[in-house]
């Protein structure tokens, strides 16, 4: 086999055996590789953004129930049937939450998460049956169990759902990492092809004085155009999965912290009347959340939009009712945190969070929109390199044949 490889025959049969075997390898790989970018695609598409989604509801709802059982306990006595109601509401939206935000999930993050919210919520809802009755009958030590069931869920089952979200949000930053980043074994053995086709080119030129063979030409240019065709697919996908600060993904990220912030703020607001006494520390904390609400809403929608608008809103409005607390007038505080009327607290929350929510919808079209714009602009890439590279190596074979023959 030395021997024979020493001769021209046998050259031009090594030439022909590695070049073609090289663009198989290059076509498979490369195809390979776009094609799961494809998939990665339909994954963010079908499970990993809405799961992600799904992470941040469950985080708004448990708060907005904890919100809304804070203002049903202020409400004194029996508390309105709407306000009852959207608690429910918030408790059942948790539960749904909950369940789609860990299917398919079986890492053990998300089990712990699961297990631990699974138990903790049927607790969290029994300490808040035990303040409303307690209240009903007007017995003091209501506030206490209010208290104790905001506690836990501000200290384990809030940042459970946090974790979860924030995990959920990292997955989908993933995954789009994955589609636009060069295939870079492709591209190495797609470039390995073409020296091959130079180096065999120059080789023939040596024993045979022949300038140009097709078949080794063709492969080339195949080669080449797979080259470009992986490359460009893969820069535009990339463009269109953008994960920038400006771009839909950052936005939908800071959106959906802005929700969580601003229900955190409006629990601090709500709980600060349940004590009656000292507000110092809850009004702390009310400051912390909303500061950090009006950075993210200015990052994700401009300090101009409808949001921070209603934002700002939602603060006058709250400092109204810290100052009616500060003046003994703890009835008008009440009436200004949970009241029905057009200025009070709650309508002005309700319209920011509203914001806040299409605001989030919009931008979640946004990124969907680009990861499936993504995956069409793959979409031919992988049955196209491969049908390049196997017409390559054929063209290698169906080139040097005539050449090999003549020793034949």
């Amino acid at each position: 086999m030395r021997r024979f490889a020493e001769t021209t025959p046998g050259a031009i049969g090594a030439i022909a055996v590695v070049s073609a075997v090289l663009c198989l390898i290059a076509g498979l790989t490369c195809a390979n590789q776009l094609n799961g970018k494809v998939v990665r695609r339909d994954a963010v598409l079908e499970r990993t953004e809405p799961v992600a989604y799904a992470a941040q509801s469950l985080y708004v709802a448990l708060s907005a129930a904890d919100a809304l059982a804070a203002a049903a306990f202020l409400s004194g006595g029996i508390e309105s049937t709407d306000v009852r109601t959207r608690y429910q509401q918030a408790l059942a939206d948790a539960a749904a939450a909950l369940s789609e935000a860990t299917t398919g999930a079986s890492d053990d993050l998300t089990r712990q998460i699961v297990a631990q919210i699974s138990a903790e919520l049927p607790a969290y809802t029994g300490l808040v049956e035990a303040a409303r009755a307690n209240n009903r009958q007007g017995f003091p030590v209501g506030s206490a169990y209010l208290r104790e069931a905001s506690s836990l869920m501000q200290r384990s089952l809030l940042p459970s759902a946090e974790r979860l979200s924030t995990q959920r949000l990292a997955e989908v930053r993933a995954d789009q990492r994955a589609i636009g980043a060069l295939p870079l074994s492709g591209i190495a053995l797609l470039l390995l092809v073409l020296i091959a086709c130079g180096a065999g080119s120059f080789v023939l030129l040596r024993l045979t004085n022949r300038r140009l063979n097709l078949g080794l030409a063709a492969a080339g240019a195949a080669a080449a155009l797979a080259l470009v065709w992986t490359a460009g697919a893969t820069l535009i996908a990339a463009a269109e999965v953008e994960t920038g600060p400006s771009s839909a993904t950052s936005r939908f990220e800071a959106l959906a912290q802005a929700r969580i912030l601003a229900q955190q703020a409006r629990t601090d607001e709500t709980l600060q009347l349940v004590t009656r006494g000292d507000i110092s520390a809850g009004e702390h904390e009310f400051v912390a959340h909303t500061t950090a609400l009006r950075d993210r809403l200015a990052t994700a929608t401009g300090p101009d939009s409808a949001a921070s608008l209603g934002f700002s809103r939602w603060v006058a409005g709250h400092r109204r009712q810290l100052e009616a607390y500060e003046a003994a007038n703890y009835p008008a505080a009440v009436t200004q945190a949970i009241g029905t009327g057009a200025d009070s607290s709650a309508t002005r929350f309700a319209d920011l969070d509203r914001e806040v929510r299409d605001q989030l919808a919009v931008t979640r079209a946004e990124l969907r929109e680009g990861v499936d714009s993504a995956g069409d602009a793959l979409a031919w890439s992988p049955a196209g390199t491969l049908v390049l590279l196997v017409g390559a190596a054929g063209a290698v074979v169906v080139g040097l044949w005539p050449r090999l023959q003549e020793f034949l």
